[in-house]
């Protein structure tokens, strides 16, 4: 807010006098630096005209925290019934700090009015801090909410053990355990007295300690915390343990303990650590094998005289490393069961790109999501764009320096449509003897059951695949 906004704001709506605003624009001065150091958001209000309402001559947003306001206030009118702090302030030149309100977009604020005299001790204005205390307010609600909670159901609890109709209690898959302040034992469901047998332990009986029978739980009972929430290893068995202190002060103080069997549920995630492992460890032999194959035709290639042969090698090569690159972003990515087809798609156009004719600058750009594919079908997408790209490779840029290849993605719902464009020389009449084109064909056909058509446009080439992502 700079001094000119707020002299021709006080001069059009206010009766301040020129020595009056003088005053305010020292007090303007100085708000920044307030609102950056109390990460408050500080305006400066003062009366209208018309006596009745006010309106912000000045304002600074903390650069130290967020804004209260999703725009600025600043020339905005303000209204008693929305703040009597304010009016209140400047009407008695009285202090209204750390008050409860709510702002104008509805957030809740804690509110500082402090008045703004002239030399003549005159209210002139008022000046307003707001700090947001939404965060804050929902945590106190929270904390009330959850202690009502805990006094409801320790109240209902507590009538049913005193009427002997635990019928609720009984219900529970959860060992209930209700536990006095000295740790002794005051009522356990079936599911409590069921735990105590598997784990070797005699039931415990009400008034007896309860760390004598189950040991393990020595640390959960000991702790301080008014919830707690953790898990417990006891004979080769995991249990989570949730522990609620009720109030103190009432005839039945103490805790409730309950435990649930959490062995099946930590065994099974184990299992699927050691198959994931497993799993990654065949992919990662799948990728070395593979790249040994690339390795033996790299040495065969260079024994190879025929320029013909040669491309045969070369040809079998791209397709060896694109099936190759699945298993590499499968690797990198962590994942056992899915493709970023995206980038699947980048690392073999960019390989073949890097493996392409010196002669011949080809740039490929890729469009469109990120999105994963089955690694199950991925073998094929990666066979089939390896042949779309190579095929553009080879016939597409002949006596050109240059050439674009355009690859985009649309997925649709439940089906996946990519889109390979040049702006070569167009289709050739006898396309359909091509051995890659067979090859997309046949995969797209068979393994993706989907659809494939290719076409001259009116720069180039344009082929396109449609298959069901899953």
């Amino acid at each position: 807010m700079s001094k000119q906004n707020l002299q021709s704001l006080c001069k059009t709506y206010t009766n301040l006098s020129g020595s009056d605003i003088d005053r305010m624009k020292e007090i303007a001065a100085n708000i920044q630096m307030t609102a950056d150091l109390s990460k408050s958001h500080v305006f400066i209000d003062c009366l209208m005209h018309n006596g009745i309402d006010a309106i912000v001559v000045a304002e600074a947003v903390p650069a130290t925290a967020p804004s209260i306001y999703d725009k600025p206030v600043l020339g905005e009118i303000v209204y008693e019934n929305f703040e009597p702090a304010v009016f209140h302030c400047i009407r008695t030149g009285q202090n209204r700090t750390q008050n409860l309100a709510i702002s104008q977009e509805g957030k809740k604020v804690e509110q500082s009015v402090v008045p703004i005299f002239n030399d003549e001790k005159s209210v002139i204005g008022a000046c307003i801090m707001e700090k947001d205390i939404s965060l804050r307010v929902k945590e106190q609600e929270q904390l009330e909410t959850l202690s009502k909670t805990t006094e409801y159901l320790s109240s209902y609890l507590l009538n049913q053990f005193s009427e002997h109709s635990s019928f609720v209690p009984e219900l529970m898959e959860e060992a209930l355990f209700f536990v006095g302040h000295n740790q002794e034992l005051i009522y356990s469901n079936a599911a409590a007295v069921h735990l105590c047998h598997e784990l070797g332990a005699t039931a415990v009986a009400c008034g007896e300690n309860v760390r004598h029978h189950l040991p393990f739980l020595k640390e959960t009972l000991d702790a301080v915390d008014d919830l707690l929430v953790t898990e417990v290893e006891a004979e080769n068995r995991v249990f989570k343990v949730k522990k609620m202190t009720l109030p103190g002060g009432g005839h039945h103080e103490g805790m409730f303990m309950m435990l649930r069997d959490l062995t099946d549920v930590r065994e099974k995630e184990k299992e699927l650590v050691r198959k994931t492992t497993a799993i990654q460890e065949i992919h990662h032999r799948v990728k070395n094998n593979l790249q040994t194959v690339a390795s033996l035709l790299r040495l065969q290639m260079r024994r190879v005289t025929s320029r013909e042969s040669r491309s045969y090698f070369q040809e079998s090569l791209n397709r060896v490393l694109s099936i190759a690159s699945v298993y590499e972003v499968i690797l990198l990515n962590s994942y056992t069961d899915a493709v970023n087809i995206m980038e699947l798609t980048k690392r073999i156009g960019d390989s073949l790109v890097e493996g392409g004719s010196s002669e011949q600058s080809v740039v490929i750009l890729y469009k469109g999501e990120d999105v994963q594919i089955p690694s199950d079908r991925a073998v094929s997408i990666a066979l089939i764009l390896n042949e779309l790209i190579q095929n553009c490779m080879d016939h597409a840029f002949h006596g050109r320096k240059e050439g674009r290849i355009d690859i985009v993605f649309n997925h649709n719902g439940s089906f996946m449509t990519i889109v390979v464009l040049d702006d070569g020389a167009g289709l050739k009449k006898d396309h359909s003897s091509s051995l890659g084109l067979k090859i997309v064909e046949q995969m797209v056909t068979g393994d993706l059951t989907g659809s494939f058509t290719i076409k001259e446009w009116e720069k180039g080439t344009q082929a396109a695949v449609t298959f069901p992502v899953e």
